[in-house]
């Protein structure tokens, strides 16, 4: 008879029979492993959870109360008839790819990775692993990304410039991850950083989680351009082009995503820049990524499934697609792409 998969692919989300867990899953469980606290990714309704300390501690913000195990990185953990560890993903501070070992076969889930350091999140740990579930948000090689010291260098002289015209710089980014990977690499000698109580409320957790992040003001009634002339303003995407926004014109509104790699998305966002940055892996760390896994079967998630499986197959591997409900922090652009 044959054996059940390590893992296997439902309507709630990728389950382990041997263990009765789900790995991200989009519809109420018993159990659930989470990659990290983002919504899409993390949602409510599960009985029980399972995360690193730093994904829990925002995950208790986002949904209130929960019963939750915190797991450090590195630990394997006995669920039932599978052993489960976790290991930096690279993401955003916290993720985590889930290793699951049953009868000596491993499968790795990746959730959201990437490859190269952000000085910020603990860097990408590869896991060797005989079949491999890797997101490929960014499965193209149009998309490539460029080193973190050039980016942050790009995002304060942008800064400085506004700064030296009289206009504040507002500079959209997600609230958990992104929003802090800029902080960490702002000038605070160019002016005074004000944040968005969005980005604030996640930056104050990740500072009680132990990282060092240059000093902000939240932005509240009379905390404007006026009161902090040349600031740069750290905001939720949504926030761009609102009267919350427009308090500190005039100003100059940037967005930080990896779809500014496009043209056309950067046109549609209707921003005066686009800063082509994300925690997601580009063309090349994915493919760094599988082969350092030594997996000869890889499913692939979310983003360019279609051409990348066809990619990995060219390469000689064993890929399929699975169909999951994740759509990435950086959601919001792509369905603008689309």
């Amino acid at each position: 008879m044959a054996r059940d998969p390590v893992l296997g692919f439902t309507d709630r989300g990728i389950h382990c029979p041997a263990g009765d867990f789900y790995i991200d899953p989009w519809r109420p469980v018993d159990r659930a492993i989470v990659t990290h606290a983002h919504s899409d990714h993390a949602r409510n309704g599960m009985g029980h959870y399972l995360a690193t300390p730093r994904s829990l501690a925002a995950m208790r913000h986002r949904l209130g109360p929960i019963t939750a195990q915190a797991l450090e990185f590195g630990v394997p953990l006995r669920i039932g008839g599978a052993t489960v560890s976790l290991h930096p993903a690279g993401h955003v501070p916290g993720s985590a790819q889930v290793r699951v070992e049953v009868a000596g076969e491993v499968w790795v889930v990746s959730g959201d990775y990437k490859i190269a350091p952000d000085g910020l999140s603990e860097p990408f740990e590869p896991v060797r692993c005989d079949t491999f579930i890797s997101e490929c948000t960014f499965g193209l090689p149009v998309f490539r990304w460029r080193p973190e010291a050039e980016i942050r260098a790009e995002v304060n002289r942008w800064w400085a410039g506004n700064a030296a015209d009289g206009r504040a710089s507002v500079l959209g980014a997600y609230s958990l991850g992104k929003a802090q990977r800029l902080l960490a690499g702002l000038d605070p000698g160019i002016g005074p950083i004000l944040t968005h109580g969005a980005v604030e409320e996640m930056t104050a957790i990740l500072r009680a989680e132990g990282l060092r992040l240059p000093e902000t003001i939240r932005v509240v009634p009379g905390v404007d351009a006026r009161s902090h002339p040349g600031a740069l303003v750290l905001a939720p995407p949504a926030a761009l082009g609102t009267p919350w926004a427009r308090r500190f014109g005039p100003a100059s509104e940037g967005f930080a995503s990896g779809w500014m790699r496009l043209r056309g998305i950067r046109r549609r966002r209707s921003v005066d820049r686009g800063f082509v940055i994300s925690d997601h892996a580009d063309w090349d760390g994915l493919n760094t990524a599988i082969r350092e896994t030594g997996a000869g079967r890889v499913f692939v998630t979310h983003g360019y499934t279609t051409v990348f499986r066809r990619w990995l197959e060219g390469q000689g591997y064993d890929a399929g697609i699975v169909a999951t409900d994740w759509q990435g922090d950086e959601a919001e652009a792509a369905e603008v792409a689309e």
